[in-house]
């Protein structure tokens, strides 16, 4: 497996490629628009080919590369049916299974940070989006959030896989790359140690966050699958 983790500094935002070295066929989870050049020359680089683009929510913090890679490529864009982004070509539910040559990956629904979150998992890893984050999780106070639904969602969707699971999330702002479900359940401030349900949406109320600065602009884009009327470009 060819794999890549790649950084968006503005929003620290990570985003996934990932190619099958039989086929060289590829995908990238969860793109940003202002890293589309980027991502076109890596794959050139690697002598692959995008196959899928796969998001793990509609973002309020970017806006996704999904339609300039499929306008560029022809990749084919991967969202939750209840995302609202009705643009993309596969709209997955919980169960489905995507595969891309010898990589399989199983789509786990994850709501709660929003109402279409996805995580999306492979033999020995996850990529949880915003739902999980590393000591931490996505916000529940805006877009369908609900603080005692991402508990549920993450307890029942991705506490249950093998300890030793990878765990990438969809952002870090402490320059962490990866953990494993064994460190989260162990150590999550808002969600490890036995955390119980009331406890973990107690903390969420507490949090009193600031409003998301990209939100008015992401949210209308990303339900557009990255489109910004008037332009191709973002910003």
């Amino acid at each position: 497996m060819i794999f890549r983790q790649l950084f968006e500094p503005e929003t620290s935002t990570y985003s996934y490629l990932l190619g099958c070295e039989r086929t060289r066929k590829a995908m990238i989870i969860d793109p940003v628009a202002s890293e589309v050049e980027q991502y076109v020359q890596l794959l050139e680089t690697l002598k692959l080919e995008l196959y899928y683009t796969l998001e793990t929510h509609v973002h309020a913090d970017h806006i996704t590369g999904s339609g300039q890679l499929r306008e560029r490529l022809g990749s084919k864009s991967v969202v939750h049916r209840d995302a609202g982004a009705l643009c993309a070509d596969l709209l997955v539910t919980d169960g489905v299974t995507l595969q891309l040559g010898d990589l399989e990956f199983e789509v786990r629904h994850t709501p709660g940070h929003t109402n279409g979150c996805v995580s999306y998992v492979m033999e020995d890893r996850v990529f949880t989006g915003d739902a999980l984050l590393i000591n931490g999780c996505g916000r529940s106070d805006f877009q369908q959030g609900n603080a005692g639904q991402l508990y549920d969602s993450i307890h029942h969707q991705l506490f249950t896989l093998p300890p030793d699971t990878l765990v990438y999330p969809g952002h870090d702002y402490q320059g962490n790359t990866v953990s494993t479900i064994k460190q989260e359940m162990a150590k999550n401030p808002r969600l490890g140690a036995g955390r119980t349900r009331d406890e973990f949406i107690a903390i969420m109320q507490e949090l009193k966050l600031a409003y998301p600065k990209q939100i008015d602009q992401a949210l209308p884009a990303n339900q557009a699958c990255g489109r910004v009327e008037g332009t191709s470009r973002h910003g």
